[in-house]
């Protein structure tokens, strides 16, 4: 019994060390912008384009890492988040006129999310592995044609145009993504830590074992498919505030299907911070590689993640976990 409560003081005294840090990395980032110019400067670009990715990667990271169901619809939810945003916008729906209007970017992970629930009971009741990505794969593209053949609601392949007069500064971008960053990583840490996230990974590891035990797998499945649309929602609609010009080529493409599966994969799937380290790496090699190697850096980036596979099957915070053990196996 001695030998277990010091294990749990131990994780205890792990996970206030973890918290600190994230604390102290948002407090740094939330300064950067009053140190440095945030009109044409480039680094707060990126880092807004990270906050933007790892929103969507946690996302993914609560479906397929916690839940394990793989999905590949994220970008189908990120593209209906900026598309709600938009249509809410130009018709003044919540009356509001804010800028960044709070209703809106909640209605905008709101819509994602029922769509989740919507199409997520038939597919997870019925579907399970491959089989399921597929189905979701299958629902991004009737979204794409959806809302090229809607031309008189969605513009068709043209999309929709917002107002860009009421741009002032970027810190509101940069601000807003740091603060729904936080909040995604926070959302997925309160889930993965309650008795929900027990029995995401009891379902992720034995479906038939949860079952069992009296977990309700098809609701659970349910939950999480639905909170990783609202989070891709909410990417999707700071990105086409971002963008004043949401179309399908841009906020539908497949870029939004992939990147989330990348930095999850490269960051640690299953973990808290793993998909925040990924969205950092992966922004940065895009972003810097789009400007100094643009024929090359799509090369670059399928060897890094077969490199990773191969070599860091638990990505980057992986990596800390096994020097840990060949230092204490060295001793």
């Amino acid at each position: 019994m001695r030998y277990v409560s010091t294990a749990f003081g131990y994780l205890k005294d792990r996970r206030r060390v973890n918290v600190v840090i994230v604390l102290l990395v948002a407090a740094v980032l939330a300064l950067i912008p009053l140190f440095m110019s945030v009109e044409g400067n480039y680094w707060i670009y990126f880092l807004f384009l990270t906050f933007v990715n790892t929103v969507i990667a946690q996302g993914w990271n609560l479906v397929a890492g916690y839940a394990g169901q793989i999905s590949l619809g994220q970008n189908a939810f990120f593209g209906l988040g900026a598309y709600t945003t938009a249509l809410l916008w130009i018709h003044d729906i919540t009356k509001t006129g804010y800028y960044f209007d709070p209703v809106v970017m909640l209605l905008s992970g709101v819509v994602p999310a029922i769509l989740a629930v919507i199409i997520g009971i038939p597919l997870l009741s019925r579907l399970r592995g491959d089989y399921f990505a597929f189905g979701t794969l299958g629902v991004g593209q009737i979204l794409i044609v959806i809302f090229i053949k809607a031309r008189h609601i969605t513009g068709g392949a043209d999309g929709i145009h917002i107002p860009s007069m009421v741009y002032s500064s970027m810190a509101p971008y940069y601000y807003t993504g740091l603060l729904l960053a936080l909040f995604a990583t926070a959302l997925v840490y309160f889930i993965t830590r309650s008795k929900i996230g027990l029995a995401l990974r009891a379902v992720r590891e034995d479906e038939m074992s949860a079952a069992s035990h009296g977990v309700f797998i098809l609701q659970y499945k349910v939950f999480a498919f639905a909170v990783g649309a609202f989070l891709a929602g909410l990417a999707g609609s700071l990105y086409g505030i971002y963008l004043f010009h949401i179309n399908p080529d841009s906020v539908l493409n497949m870029n939004w299907l992939f990147y989330p599966i990348l930095m999850c994969v490269l960051g640690g799937t299953g973990t808290i911070v793993g998909p925040a380290i990924g969205a950092l790496f992966m922004t940065a090699l895009f972003s810097f590689g789009d400007r100094y190697f643009a024929q090359y850096h799509p090369i670059i980036s399928g060897v890094l993640i077969i490199l990773v596979m191969r070599f860091m099957p638990s990505g980057i915070i992986g990596l800390k976990d096994r020097f840990s053990r060949r230092t204490r196996f060295s001793l």
